[in-house]
Parts: C-alpha cells; structure tokens; sequence
C-alpha cells in the first residue's frame, strides 16, 4: 500500500470535528472518468501534480455539498496509484448520505473511464490492502466491509451503485473483495484485535469474531483475562 496523507481541514466535515467508533469500512467510487487523486486531494504536495481547477475537497463545501471521506485511491501525477488518508479515521465522515456515517470509514477509489483492466486492478488491490490494514487497526474483519450499493440496500446509505457497477466489468464482487481483505490478513500474520464497544460482552464478541459465543475462554487466555469484564476501548486479540 502506497499511504499518504493530507488532511483537509478546510472541508466543513473535518471542522465539524465529530468523531465515530468505526465499526466498518464502505467502499465507494467516484462515479466520474477522473483518476486522478488531484481532482479530490490538495492543494498540491510535490506527488499530486497541480488542479488547474482548483476544485478539490479541501474547501468548506466542495462544489457546493456537504461531502468529505476518510481515503481517496488513484493516480499521482506520475501515474503511480497511492492513496491519500484525507480524515482522521476515527472523524464522521459525509460519505454515504445515511446513518453509516456515524459508524463507517469511507474511502473513495477514482474512476476512470471502467474499461482499463490494468488501474482497475492496481486500484483495487490498494483498496483491500487500505482495508485489510484498517481491519486490524480497528479490530475490524472481512465481514465489516461493505460498498455503498450494500449499504443502501442494509438503509444505511443513499441509492448509489457503486462499487458494483464497476467491479463485475472485471469479474469481481464485493464478495470476491472480502476474501482478498482476509487473505491479506491471514498473510500478515499479527493477531487480529477487537476495541471493545459499549454494550460489548466476551460472549458476543465470541460469537461474532469466532463465529461461536462458546469459545470466549480462548479470548480470556489470549489476553490473559482472569475474569469476564471488559471495558469500551479495550483492545483485545481474537484467537484464529
């Protein structure tokens, strides 16, 4: 993963300074024949390449919307694809035009114009190694990433089609993109982690990361637990 970052903090989200406990990552696309990260991300840093429109999203309201996301994925001006963090993960986004703001991060990967076999592939392997890296920064797994048509149809974000209109051009689904996330996870090698969340209990995360309720004492010897309390923003590691 090629990770930048360049923050924009002249964009109303970034100072509404609302954060979020992220618990999933929506995958977006832009849904213009435009892949370079320029277009989105600036003002220039020596690698973006100059926007001779000057209507990226470091402004209050880019072209008049109230929107901003976590990550932009595309080209520098030298063609190379990167990604920029353009939030602090852990800010409310404006990126899905429903309640998964208040809990997912957004990421933004630049279209181009859906026919180049070779950026879509480059793209979306950044795009689940962003992901696979924001899983285990947050406990997260494969199962917590959703793209927006998905989240539309879960009511949580606005009737959009992306990724899915994209995606299948190349044989992929979004199914397809979570066994790629796992399978960079599998290869890293660290101890996935979970941050403990309000309401949480051993069970439940059990259930959910194991797939079993029953296996929490795997968790509790994991970590050395002599008892069953936890606490919200506790990290613990989830047995394999």
């Amino acid at each position: 993963m090629n990770l930048h970052k360049l923050i924009l903090t002249n964009n109303a989200c970034y100072k509404a300074g609302r954060t979020i406990v992220p618990k999933g990552i929506m995958v977006h696309s832009t849904g213009a024949n435009n892949p370079w990260l320029k277009r989105y991300v600036g003002p220039d840093d020596g690698l973006l390449g100059k926007n001779p429109y000057n209507n990226h999203w470091n402004q209050d309201k880019p072209d008049g919307r109230q929107v901003c996301v976590h990550a932009f994925i595309g080209k520098l001006a030298d063609g190379t694809i990167a990604t920029y963090q353009t939030l602090p993960w852990n800010m409310r986004g404006w990126h899905c035009g429903g309640s998964g703001n208040d809990s997912y991060i957004g990421l933004e990967i630049c279209e181009d114009g859906l026919n180049d076999a070779s950026y879509f592939s480059a793209v979306y392997r950044e795009a689940a190694e962003l992901c696979a890296y924001l899983c285990k920064e947050y406990g997260l797994t494969e199962k917590d990433v959703i793209c927006h048509s998905e989240g539309y149809k879960l009511g949580i974000a606005s009737n959009h089609s992306d990724v899915m209109h994209w995606f299948v051009r190349f044989g992929k689904s979004m199914d397809a993109f979570r066994a790629d996330v796992r399978k960079l996870l599998d290869a890293a090698g660290n101890p996935k982690t979970y941050i403990v969340q309000k309401g949480d209990s051993l069970w439940g995360i059990a259930q959910k990361q194991l797939g079993s309720g029953a296996r929490y004492p795997e968790i509790m010897t994991l970590n050395n637990l002599s008892s069953t309390a936890i606490y919200p923003g506790q990290v613990l590691k989830i047995p394999k």
